[in-house]
């Protein structure tokens, strides 16, 4: 298509009705009993998929898994170097306590003697000489390896956060891009059934809370995990009843997660859901504030703002006050379990089973393991609304697509113009049938003119030719091949389409019109302005062809805006030109200058016109005069008058109607 505008909605009603009555009444109360809580409809299946993404940065994880391993084995090191350093400051305080010894066996014999049995025992752990005091050089060195060992720690970790984050935005770029495809391949229906909020809040506020979320627990659930079982092998090389105690701390921090997790996950689905509504709700307030404005609908609009936004906040404060209670919840096991290796561990030194620099550093462990475990757990919180929002992001990503184009497609072997509706049906709603066995026959560079009340199909007939909806039976041939065997693209690079409601975006004018044309020059530009008359008020503007606009056009008059979506199409130059109430927005005298430009315009080429005023395609070759989706009449002007019918009837009501406003 060579001229984009916004879809109109004749006869596809209908569309809008359904997404209404979907979203429910817009007035105070429609959130009235707070907002319900829902269910993840796969919450393992949608973690497991949010990790796919990442499938194809093995590399990188690859590399994440290596500096984490090297990262947390130096981490580990060190309360074991610590736990030396700590026993060589022991035994030289024994070593010159009990100086007056000749041996270590003389002294723990002394104090069995004296009845201190303890002593003896603690004593006959440590590896000390009397009379020799501290090794100043011997534990100068392993201070030194602790401060070694911990800064090849650092430098690890720092090399992995910056792989981690590589891979992980590589694939958050990765799965916008896949939505962006996505939406492009999206029939028209589904944009009709879903507000812009929502679908911009998935693609946009989704997508960054899972890379968010992502990016805060990737690695350090690797760090995590790769601690735990480091830690527990050191905790096993120590001691292993201390172990064993540490270990029955993690089946009760496991319950205590899962519950609060099951508890925490729905609140998060019902955040993300209801940021969605809200940000429907703000788009379409914010860009029709004027008519909010105009019809006094300011208090009911912030009335449901107030009530979406008193969702939000409780469905937000549900889920963040349950997965918070997780962490400390898991530092209370945590401290318990420290409580126990303390206690056991200091009678294992007074016993002599264990030496005081080995209870130290296995303190230091039973630290970090509980450590990553209660990590784990205040993840939990960034990882279920990460899932939830992945979920919502998969949602849009499975939506039925638009049928494929046609692995070979045919194509005219000349573009003509003439098109044929062959016995063709549609419907929105499988259950209400709007147009049903409709034919046509259009001779190439004929003016084809639709007209009928609201809702009769005469928009939907042109959806069918440009493709945004599928035909439900029967078909459409464009030169003889029916259009469903072409590609979208073959099908609508031919065709000019010019709707009531104006479409511009953000950039200059001239960029506007020369939308429709790929490598227009200026010259052409304005040579296309002053076919459709917008020469002459963008000659009054201060930066004239170059003055930029915004998507709402702000600074251009509704007609104006029109006008320039006409030269868009002038420039264009299109096989096949479909004007939609194309001059609704101009002024009369403007209207009939459009009408002789678009004569020429017309000239050798198919034209379809729909239209409401009949007396701006009295000179049309075939006017259809459609009702409830069917042609009831087709003729000329002067037959369709002369036949007394439909077509006479709506003539005549314009014409009393316009006697009416002139009384």
């Amino acid at each position: 298509m060579t001229t984009l505008e916004k879809k109109g909605s004749d006869g596809g009603g209908s569309s809008s009705q359904e997404a209404a009555a979907r979203r429910g009444p817009a007035g105070p109360g429609r959130f009235m009993g707070g907002q319900g809580t829902e269910k993840s409809k796969d919450f393992k299946g949608s973690g497991k998929r949010m990790l796919g993404l990442l499938k194809r940065e093995r590399p990188l994880l690859i590399g994440v898994l290596s500096l984490g391993t090297f990262s947390v084995a130096a981490s580990v090191a060190g309360p074991k170097l610590l736990g030396d350093a700590t026993n060589l400051i022991v035994e030289g305080s024994l070593g010159k306590a009990f100086a007056g010894y000749s041996s270590k066996a003389e002294a723990v014999a002394a104090q069995h003697g004296k009845g201190k049995g303890k002593v003896a025992d603690l004593l006959s752990s440590v590896d000390f000489v009397p009379g020799h005091g501290m090794d100043y050089s011997a534990i100068g060195t392993v201070l030194l390896w602790v401060l070694v060992v911990y800064l090849v720690a650092l430098v690890f970790g720092v090399f992995q956060g910056r792989l981690a984050a590589l891979a992980i935005n590589r694939a958050v770029f990765r799965l916008r891009q896949d939505v962006e495809a996505k939406l492009s391949r999206l029939p028209l229906s589904y944009f009709d059934k879903q507000p812009r909020g929502e679908v911009l809040s998935r693609v946009t506020n989704d997508i960054d809370n899972i890379g968010q979320s992502m990016q805060q627990t990737l690695g350090q659930v690797v760090n995590s995990l790769l601690t735990i079982v480091g830690v527990l092998a050191m905790m096993f090389w120590i001691s292993p009843l201390l172990a064993l105690i540490a270990l029955a701390s993690v089946p009760v921090s496991v319950v205590v997660a899962a519950k609060m997790g099951k508890r925490a996950q729905p609140q998060f689905i019902a955040q993300w859901k209801t940021t969605g509504k809200l940000n429907a709700h703000i788009e379409e307030m914010y860009t029709g504030h004027a008519l909010v404005k105009v019809f006094g609908r300011q208090k009911e609009a912030a009335e449901i703002f107030r009530q979406e936004n008193e969702a939000l906040y409780a469905s937000s404060f549900k889920a963040q006050f349950i997965s918070g209670i997780i962490q400390p919840a898991m530092m209370l096991v945590g401290n318990i379990n420290y409580v126990l290796v303390a206690v056991v561990g200091g009678l294992r030194v007074a016993s002599g089973a264990l030496s005081i620099g080995d209870v130290q550093a296995f303190i230091q462990y039973s630290r970090q393991f509980s450590q990553p475990l209660s990590q784990v757990a205040s993840m939990a919180n960034l990882v279920q609304s990460g899932v939830a929002s992945a979920e919502r992001v998969f949602e849009l990503l499975d939506a039925p697509e638009q049928t494929a184009d046609p692995v070979t497609p045919e194509r005219p072997d000349e573009l003509h113009g003439r098109v044929a509706f062959e016995d063709v049906s549609f419907r929105y709603d499988p259950e209400k049938p709007l147009i049903d066995g409709l034919s046509l026959k259009v001779e190439p560079g004929h003016t084809v003119a639709i007209v009928g009340p609201t809702g009769a199909g005469k928009t939907t007939m042109v959806n069918l030719l440009m493709r945004f909806y599928e035909v439900s039976g029967g078909r459409i041939t464009l030169d003889g091949v029916d259009i469903s065997a072409m590609t979208r693209e073959e099908l609508r690079s031919g065709i000019g389409m010019v709707l009531q409601d104006t479409w511009l975006f953000g950039g200059t004018i001239a960029d506007n019109i020369a939308y429709g044309a790929d490598g227009a020059t200026r010259e052409q530009v304005i040579e296309a302005a002053r076919a459709a008359h917008v020469d002459r008020f963008v000659r009054t503007l201060p930066d004239g062809y170059d003055t930029v606009l915004d998507d709402e056009g702000t600074g251009v008059s509704a007609g104006e805006k029109q006008l320039i979506t006409i030269a868009r199409a002038f420039l264009a130059q299109p096989s096949i030109l479909v004007l939609d109430e194309a001059t609704s927005s101009v002024d009369t005298r403007t209207e009939v200058l459009i009408q002789r430009a678009m004569a020429r315009l017309r000239s050798g080429r198919t034209s379809f016109v729909i239209a409401h005023r009949l007396s701006t395609i009295r000179d049309a070759d075939v006017i259809l005069v459609m009702e409830n989706g069917s042609i009831v009449e087709q003729g000329n002007h002067d037959e369709l008058i002369a036949a007394q019918g439909a077509y006479h009837r709506l003539y005549q009501a314009q014409f009393a109607q316009a006697v009416a406003e002139v009384d």
